[in-house]
């Protein structure tokens, strides 16, 4: 028996209609905090209706188009959730509508942007913002200081996010490259 279009459906189903295992729907829940299923007792997942549009067009753009995790996050966050579900759900009309208000807000930026004198630093691209070393985010010994030890050797927040960001890269493109062979 057949469920209405309405119905929350378990990981289990959402993984068969759309041809993912399961460990791949509960990883893609830590990278787009927008799929939020209902979780009941013994950790259950019951996935909202919009939640698998929203997985569909997500699947879409990762596996069809070749879009990164980290470009179809860039997509939600410029676009929003309903343009990737008008993607999921095939609805070329929604998406022209998104695209088009988009590029209206671009270009009303624009104009804005135009408007205000620029600085002349802010058009100096590959200008360091800090003085280089010859030290690897600030680890290992320097040439004038002693030793890297206590709190000199660890990773800054920002640093340790740069890194972070890096793996995460690394992990796509391994992806990319299993999905290919």
């Amino acid at each position: 028996m057949d469920k209405s279009p309405d119905a929350f459906r378990t990981i289990s189903e959402v993984a068969e209609l759309l041809d993912l295992p399961q460990h791949v729907l509960r990883f893609w829940e830590t990278r787009f905090t927008q799929i939020k299923p209902m979780k009941r007792g013994g950790g259950r997942r019951y996935y909202r209706p919009q939640d698998v549009d929203l997985i569909k067009g997500i699947r879409h753009m990762l596996y069809d188009q070749g879009y990164t995790i980290k470009g179809v996050q860039k997509l939600l966050r410029d676009n929003g959730n309903q343009f990737l579900v008008a993607i999921g759900n095939g609805d070329l009309a929604a998406v022209e509508v998104i695209a088009q208000r988009k590029q209206a807000a671009l270009e009303a930026e624009e104009q804005q942007s135009a408007a205000r004198p620029r600085n002349d630093d802010e058009m100096l691209v590959g200008q360091p913002k800090a003085k280089p070393g010859r030290r690897f985010f600030g680890l290992g010994k320097g040439e004038d200081d002693g030793s890297a030890s206590g709190e000199e050797g660890r990773l800054s927040r920002d640093n340790r996010a740069l890194l972070q960001e890096a793996l995460f890269d690394l992990l796509e493109c391994k992806r990319l490259l299993d999905q290919v062979r």
